[in-house]
């Protein structure tokens, strides 16, 4: 019935909506009022059909994606009792986050064997790697190891680039995803979206470049999605095409990027720290509606307060209530065909594409890092996005918009929620990431009875 109904309407051209438009605005200009310009130069229309609609679309090979919990490795005991609780109540997967080596076997003692795992290492000790893929044998575990992003937001390799590459070059035949590309870094650092996917795009080319065609099947990528609902299930999409293209353009065989995503810290704020809440619950749907192998939440306190149960809990039921009572579990294919964010993804891709091939032209990414032309480009577009914030064009609700006077947070902060002066020696600039509140918050701190 609802076909035939279809059918007996006459289809409307996109000239005819627009001349129906300008007649409505009676005189005003169209582009003026109604084309919204972004950071990234896109022009954003009051309107879409299928004129519109990308003919390449998004297409992956999971079903479903995963409900992940991040736990930190300090105490083994602790760790295990924290991952195995998290797996009894939903969660699909853990990341395990540690710096330093630790006792594998004790943590991952009776962890569900079908439940697959993440080793985000903030160290390189490619023996102690394979070690942990000898025991775990046939379940899936996934290693984010990236020294380019330790350069990138420490100043300094793991060790050195020789030692870092050669210990990489050892991991590649384990046959396991062990590369990861920290597109998170330059997203918390103020990056626009089109400069965090040819970021991440000309950082996992210097992989290839370094390391060989062995490398692109053994990458994935860590993302950081912000509030930009749309924009942000656009750049996940708009990665996976270009990561693609760029496997396509070394006649590297068909590898399907596998993205592991969490919501950002830079629109996060220590006041009127409930709103955090809404605020990574659009973020997660975006991860999950723009295509994310995996989501980890972000617990609503995680800038303020040590790691707690509370915290835990509700950032893995923010996921869970999405899944059970909101249709998400199987929710990866309802934006195809959606004209708007199919026009968003093809243009978010070929911006980030020409900014790659800038790149490449002005001899790569790590030469444009140690050059100080990354830093640079991601400093000026956080600064351009902090002036729109504290001239109040940007809101964050409770903090520069309707903030509540009566919130006193001095005496509640357990971390120290403020990015942090590096006193040690680096080879190059870190890019640090930072959030849009700091200033505002450390004044009303400051301020505080």
């Amino acid at each position: 019935m609802s076909e035939n109904l279809f059918k007996s309407f006459d289809p409307v051209a996109p000239k005819a909506w627009k001349q129906k438009i300008q007649v409505d605005l009676k005189g005003a200009d169209y582009n003026d009022t109604l084309i919204w310009k972004t950071e990234e130069g896109i022009d954003v229309k009051p309107f879409y059909t299928k004129e519109d609609r990308s003919h390449q679309g998004v297409r992956t090979s999971f079903d479903n994606y995963m409900v992940c919990q991040s736990v930190f490795v300090d105490d083994e005991k602790i760790a295990h009792k924290i991952a195995s609780d998290a797996l009894s109540k939903g969660a699909d997967t853990i990341q395990f986050v540690a710096t330093k080596n630790f006792d594998f076997q004790s943590l991952l003692a009776n962890i569900q064997p079908e439940a697959s795992l993440y080793f985000k290492l903030q160290f390189l000790d490619a023996e102690f790697v394979k070690e942990i893929i000898q025991f775990c044998g046939d379940r899936e575990v996934i290693f984010q190891i990236d020294p380019i992003g330790e350069l990138a937001e420490q100043g300094n390799w793991f060790q050195n680039q020789q030692k870092d590459i050669e210990a990489l070059q050892q991991l590649l035949g384990e046959g396991k995803l062990v590369l990861s590309v920290s597109l998170d870094v330059y997203q918390n650092a103020g990056a626009t979206i089109t400069q965090q996917l040819a970021y991440a795009l000309a950082h996992a080319n210097e992989y290839i470049n370094l390391l060989g065609d062995d490398a692109a099947k053994a990458t994935s990528f860590s993302v950081a999605v912000g509030g930009n609902y749309f924009f942000e299930i656009a750049k996940i999409r708009a990665l996976r095409i270009l990561w693609e293209s760029l496997c396509e353009g070394y006649g590297i065989e068909h590898q399907e990027a596998h993205i592991f995503t969490t919501p950002s810290l830079r629109n996060k704020s220590i006041y009127d720290y409930n709103v955090n809440l809404l605020r990574t619950t659009s973020e997660t749907m975006s991860a999950i509606l723009g295509s994310s192998n995996t989501v980890a939440n972000l617990p609503y306190d995680k800038i303020y307060n040590r790691s707690n149960e509370f915290g835990e809990r509700i950032s893995r039921n923010q996921l869970l209530v999405l899944n059970n009572e909101s249709g998400f579990k199987t929710a990866k294919e309802i934006v195809d065909g959606t004209y708007y964010i199919e026009s968003l993804t093809d243009q978010l891709a070929e911006k980030a594409l020409n900014i790659f091939k800038q790149i490449e032209k002005g001899g790569g990414f790590l030469s444009q890092l140690f050059e100080g032309t990354i830093q640079r480009k991601i400093s000026e577009s956080h600064e351009a996005e902090l002036e729109k914030f504290e001239s109040g064009k940007l809101r964050l609700l409770g903090t520069n918009f309707q903030p509540n006077p009566e919130d006193r947070m001095k005496d509640n902060l357990q971390l120290y929620p403020f990015a942090k002066k590096r006193n040690t020696k680096t080879l190059i600039t870190p890019i640090t990431g930072k959030r849009l509140a700091e200033k505002l918050e450390k004044e009303r701190l400051d301020q505080e009875s």
